[in-house]
């Protein structure tokens, strides 16, 4: 990198932006001194350190530094035995302050347990001193003052000076009020001279005013002198200070002693803070101008994504896209005067140099840079955005000294290359260093008028045409870059806008080589073509866009009514499983009724035929079940052909779930404990218990009475915490919490709620009586204050 190229690229003017934002003025030098570094593990740390100060300022505010002053000329004096001044010893206060603000910002930012891998240690290495820091601002106040409460002494002495001091004003005072003095005295004031209190006396009473003369005005009209009254008492007020100054020597002495130890601890931390106010100014430049953190490699690879030159007015900036060393080696820019070619140039040489020393660049986020070896620029003499005043002979020079120095890892920016002499020889020379920077693989970007340059783009492989867009219509370049588009000078177009007779523009064309004029064409027709595709391929983007987004929205309709359609059939399915075992306990309870009341009139009845009725009942049971399942969706499940010992299974008829303790024997019976108790059933009777019934399943199962089992792994999903019988009469409200607390015991629920209201008291009353009887209640108890007190009962269910 050669001091040339990086003021060619105006390197130092986008320091001077970091170096606004450097609080110390050691910050702002270290900035100053950056130079792009060239290796791909330097640079990947300086973009990390950037990165994480980002981040902790996002998240933290700003460091909180101050800008003190250079503390290590003060340490040196301390280091060879000199006695700090006051200001000397306020610089070192300032620093360990800055050093435990630092320190303090950091903890605090890891605090929550985040780390900073990178910048982390250079925190960690500050070494606050606080003794040493609160000792010096308790003593000095300003570089010309030390507090009186340094010592004892010094506060002694101070004391004493101020008596001394009234002491002596007042017997001037009398002096100056006095009748006898009146035509002697000059002024009427007090004056200090040579740090002695003075009365300004008239010069022909000076032998008559007894004193000591100490000065004397310009005019020689007025001297200034001290009454003998006062003389020893200015004496002594002298002493005094002599002794102040000798005890405010010991002070700073006794300052400089403590500060000695740590010296080096003390400018080691100043060294890393001077350091973080730099890293910290390159995130706050990322920040200010929405930078982002680029892709880097050390394979030669540019590509730049809406990129911005940051010397440029954001708001009139045009980003632009540009894109380097992947499919091609050499980019050739061609297009009108003005048209921005001179700003991509530099846009790509200054983003490279941002990036190799840290900076983030303003362009959006999946840009990628290179780091080079160098980077070297051709952009004349007085190249600027505006305007061009290179000569052929500055421009051969600077190429000769780039062909000179450059590597095989180096970025080649030439502006107007073979411009300034011959057309026909200019362009034969171009080409042949760009043939020559294209065999050796050098990232090269050039920009040029020469047709004969845009033919040997389109002909070469490894190299590729691009233009900077231009309005002929406007006379107004709109800065686009479009690669792989050769560009027109437009100079005919232009002449003619701007008023130049159509025939002069005519003759100038026969002048034109009839391939010239064809090439024009060619590259006119190209052009349109381009523009023509670059529509068409952002209206298929919207197009496209617009169809996922769609097709993403008919995903979500349909997977909400897979999702309706499956919870109305669970539901179904629930619900017939519920009223089949309603029907089922309801012919059990029957077949006791009757059986009861055979007992009690001492009546024989026909086991048999009760028996042959309830297998009939099974029978039509097992039909209405097959038939709702077959409604909702679950006669898909089929029946297990053969089962294992330990496995879980349903037993359809039963609706209950057990555990097969023995294989089926040749009869085809399974023998299946439910509860404690086990039975034999058909192996056609059996179902494999789902994977989602399994995980509805709750842990109360295992702390229920043994055999008793669920009927329905889903009760607990389906039943309420709480049963409202308000405006009932016990005979009504009994019934009702009965069916709820064998609903809640069957559900596995641990505690229910019984909402009887206050009223009378007689529903609460009836309802507690019966409850203490009823076989599935453990306790129970009124409620509290924000459960609804008297008003609801609380239960507790075995």
């Amino acid at each position: 990198m050669n001091d040339k190229t990086l003021y060619k690229l105006e390197f130092h003017k986008v320091k001077e932006l970091v170096k606004a934002y450097a609080i110390t003025e050691d910050g702002k030098l270290r900035i100053d001194q950056l130079m792009p570094k060239t290796t791909l593990d330097e640079v990947k740390l300086l973009q990390e350190e950037t990165a994480q100060a980002l981040m902790m300022s996002v998240k933290k505010g700003r460091l909180p530094l101050s800008n003190v002053k250079p503390v290590t000329p003060v340490l040196k004096r301390v280091e060879i035995g000199a006695v700090l001044s006051g200001g000397e010893l306020l610089v070192v206060r300032d620093a360990l302050r800055i050093t435990r603000q630092a320190k303090n910002y950091y903890q605090d930012a890891t605090s929550n347990g985040e780390t900073y891998p990178i910048i982390g240690p250079y925190f960690e290495s500050l070494a606050p001193q606080n003794q040493v820091e609160r000792e010096i601002a308790r003593c000095i106040i300003s570089p010309e003052e030390v507090a009186d409460e340094a010592t004892p002494e010094l506060a002694r002495l101070r004391r004493q000076k101020l008596t001394l001091g009234n002491r002596i004003k007042e017997s001037l005072q009398q002096i100056i009020r006095s009748n006898a003095y009146q035509d002697m005295i000059q002024d009427p004031v007090i004056t200090l001279r040579q740090d002695r209190y003075c009365i300004p006396i008239k010069v022909e009473y000076k032998s008559q005013f007894k004193g000591i003369v100490h000065d004397q005005s310009s005019t020689g009209a007025t001297v200034f002198i001290e009454p003998m009254s006062v003389v020893e008492i200015g004496n002594e007020l002298k002493g005094l200070e002599t002794k102040e100054h000798e005890e405010i020597e010991k002070i700073l002495t006794e300052l400089t002693n403590m500060v000695m130890p740590y010296t080096e601890d003390i400018a080691r931390s100043y060294q890393e803070l001077i350091l973080l106010d730099s890293i910290f100014a390159r995130s706050e430049f990322s920040l200010r101008y929405d930078c982002r953190e680029p892709k880097l490699n050390d394979k030669g690879h540019i590509e730049l994504k809406r990129a911005r030159h940051p010397l440029l007015p954001k708001e009139h900036v045009v980003p632009i896209d540009v894109r380097l060393g992947r499919d091609f080696t050499s980019l050739l820019i061609t297009g009108p005067n003005t048209g921005g070619k001179t700003v991509t140039l530099k846009t790509l040489g200054l983003f490279s140099l941002m990036a190799a020393v840290g900076l983030q660049i303003p362009a959006a986020e999946g840009s990628e840079v290179a780091v080079f070896d160098g980077i070297y620029a051709d952009l004349g003499d007085e190249q600027s955005i505006e305007q061009s005043l290179s000569t052929f002979s500055s421009h051969m020079t600077n190429v000769i000294s780039i062909l000179n120095d450059m590597s095989l890892n180096s970025l080649i920016l030439l502006d107007e290359l073979g411009s300034g002499t011959d057309p026909i020889e200019g362009a034969a020379l171009a080409m042949s260093i760009l043939e020559h920077l294209r065999k050796q693989q050098i990232r090269t970007v050039a920009t040029t008028h020469y047709s004969e340059l845009k033919l040997y783009a389109l002909s070469t492989e490894g190299v590729e045409n691009a233009s900077c867009e231009f309005d002929v219509k406007s006379l107004r370049p709109t800065y686009r870059l479009l690669i792989g588009v050769p560009g027109k000078s437009n100079a005919f177009a232009i002449s003619m806008k701007l008023g130049l007779p159509e025939y002069l523009i005519e003759d100038a064309k026969v002048y034109l080589e009839k391939e010239n004029v064809k090439m024009e064409d060619i590259l006119v027709d190209l052009e349109q073509s381009k523009r023509m595709a670059e529509i068409e391929s952002e209206r298929a983007q919207v197009f496209r866009a617009e169809a996922e987004r769609l097709k993403e929205e008919i995903q979500k309709e349909r997977s909400k009514i897979d999702k309706a359609k499956k919870k109305i059939m669970e539901r179904a399915e629930l619900k017939a499983k519920e009223l089949l075992k309603e029907a089922e306990e309801e012919a059990d309870r029957a077949l006791k009724e009757v059986r009861a009341a055979a007992r009690k009139a001492q009546v024989m009845i026909d086991e048999q035929s009760l028996q042959v009725a309830k297998q009939g009942m099974s029978e039509t049971l097992k039909k209405q079940y097959k038939r709702a399942s077959k409604v909702t969706g679950t006669h898909k499940i089929k029946a297990l052909t053969s089962v294992s010992v330990g496995e879980e299974v349903m037993v359809i008829s039963l609706m209950q779930k057990g555990v097969v303790t023995k294989e089926a024997d040749k009869n085809g019976m399974v023998e299946v404990r439910m509860g404690i108790m086990p039975m034999k059933v058909k192996l056609a009777d059996l179902q494999p218990i789902k994977e989602e019934a399994v995980a509805a399943q709750t842990k109360v199962n295992k702390t229920k009475q043994k055999g008793q089992i669920s009927y329905n792994v889903r009760k607990t999903q389906s039943i309420s915490t709480e049963v409202d019988v308000r405006g009932l009469m016990v005979d009504e409200a009994w019934p009702v919490v009965d069916k709820y607390l064998d609903d809640a015991y069957l559900a596995g629920l641990k505690q229910v709620t019984i909402i009887h209201g206050k009223g009378t008291g007689a529903l609460r009353t009836a309802i507690m009586q019966r409850l203490k009887r009823h076989p599935h209640v453990e306790a129970q108890r009124p409620g509290t204050f924000g459960e609804g007190e008297m008003g609801v009962t609380v239960v507790t269910i075995k």
